[in-house]
């Protein structure tokens, strides 16, 4: 099983949430997890999220890793 990781930084998860779907919606394989990294200070919010995605099988990840600004 290969697995490909992305790093997505976000702004304001409302004006987002068009771009994250279509994000979701591109990639060729299963997503397996959405992990928010949350910054407490001064107030509570997400400064990015990593995807992971589970490749089908017998396609390698050939690209470099790229990060995403949604």
């Amino acid at each position: 099983m290969n697995y490909r990781v992305h790093h997505l930084k976000t702004g304001g998860m409302t004006l987002d949430q068009a771009r994250f779907e279509q994000f979701l919606n591109s990639l060729d394989g299963e997503v397996v997890a959405i992990v928010p990294n949350v910054l407490a200070l001064p107030a509570p919010h997400v400064s990015f999220v990593l995807v992971v995605e589970k490749l089908p099988r017998g396609q390698r990840d050939q690209a470099e890793p790229e990060g995403i600004t949604l």
